[in-house]
């Protein structure tokens, strides 16, 4: 008879609490303070409750591996350098990326309540999770929130080169709303994020034609097991390759943090300092005019565009922001979805560790 110990994982519903706790003592383990751990679980378990999956405790295992190998620091001394009334840059000390860009956060919020908006860059970080993280904070307090960082890879290249030297660099805006949920843009500027793509390879999924092309020959790549011989391709063609440059210049370049080809790739370099940037801004909504006003008519052209008329093969108009609302929702109700083969993997990690794994 086989133990349930010894019994293969399988797919199935995990509780956000489950994952919270798991990510928690997985990273005091490897040496972060108790605070830090559980502020880094929370907003990890927030990717996962949220839809963000391949931003979540799908993340740990490379976290970890960096961590033990010295590339991220576990212990740090995060600084928030205020050098005008609304501006300020913070140093990381190459903490986890989602503590440096929590002190961000928070000081944007703070000095928007003084001068009406503010922006908040960051340096010496590492990988934060999904951008709506930080955008949807500012939004929690009357604020309209725009965030962005440079990714910690280069997986595409500028339009019409071969080399990898721009990251999928993302962008997320969050914006309040009254009785509707706040609108929540965060796209890559890429056709999809690398850690989508790493979440094909581990469970043996075929990327659509339209992500990646082969560097050698510009044609399709769709097995992601070979996805360092590819590169992502940007959307809407050179637009987003333009976008991606432009906030890689403000997130990085601004900064005096990573860009281009001074990029360390984290999947590939797990003991180098990456240097990654990131910034934020918090604008006050009540400043250009009353926040419950705004918030009211932010409601109405939801509503007007929800009911607008709409093109043949669509069942509903999108509106962003409301499907990650609907998902945490969901999810905290009845759990996060983990494929069999991301669970075998966290039990793993949870063996090395020495720590309870994550279905017990």
């Amino acid at each position: 008879m086989t133990s349930l110990a010894a019994a293969a994982p399988a797919s199935g519903l995990v509780s956000g609490e489950v994952i919270r706790t798991f990510i928690r003592n997985a990273l005091q383990t490897v040496g972060l303070p108790e605070e830090d751990a559980a502020k880094v679980a929370a907003l990890m378990a927030l990717a996962d409750l949220t839809g963000a999956d391949a931003h979540g405790v799908f993340r740990l295992p490379q976290y970890v591996q960096r961590i033990q190998s010295g590339g991220i620091n576990p212990r740090p001394v995060i600084k928030v350098n205020r050098t005008a009334p609304a501006t300020a840059l913070v140093d990381g000390d190459n903490a986890m990326g989602h503590l440096v860009m929590s002190h961000a956060a928070e000081a944007a919020i703070e000095m928007a309540r003084e001068t009406g908006v503010a922006w908040v860059g960051a340096h010496h970080s590492n990988h934060a999770g999904p951008a709506a993280l930080y955008a949807s904070m500012p939004v929690e307090h009357g604020m309209i929130g725009l965030y962005s960082a440079v990714a910690s890879a280069n997986h595409m290249a500028i339009w019409g080169g071969v080399e990898a030297l721009l990251g999928t660099n993302p962008l997320a805006v969050g914006i309040p709303a009254g009785n509707e949920p706040p609108v929540l843009l965060d796209i890559a500027t890429t056709m999809v994020s690398y850690g989508t793509i790493k979440n094909y390879a581990l469970q043996g999924k075929t990327i659509p034609e339209g992500w990646m092309i082969n560097r050698a020959d510009g044609r399709p790549l769709t097995d992601p097991r070979r996805s360092n011989e590819g590169l992502l391709l940007p959307i809407g063609g050179y637009k987003g390759s333009g976008l991606a440059l432009i906030l890689g210049l403000l997130a990085g370049t601004l900064n005096g943090a990573a860009f281009g080809r001074d990029v360390v790739d984290f999947n590939a370099d797990a003991t180098s300092e990456t240097n990654t940037g990131h910034f934020i801004v918090a604008v006050d909504v009540a400043r250009f005019t009353p926040l419950e006003t705004f918030k009211a008519e932010v409601d109405r052209h939801l509503q007007e565009l929800r009911v607008s008329e709409r093109l043949p093969g669509f069942d509903r108009i999108r509106i962003p922001g409301e499907d990650r609302e609907a998902r945490l929702g969901n999810r905290s109700r009845n759990g996060v979805p983990l494929s069999a083969e991301l669970i075998k993997k966290l039990d793993d990690l949870a063996s090395r560790l020495g720590i309870a794994p994550l279905q017990a």
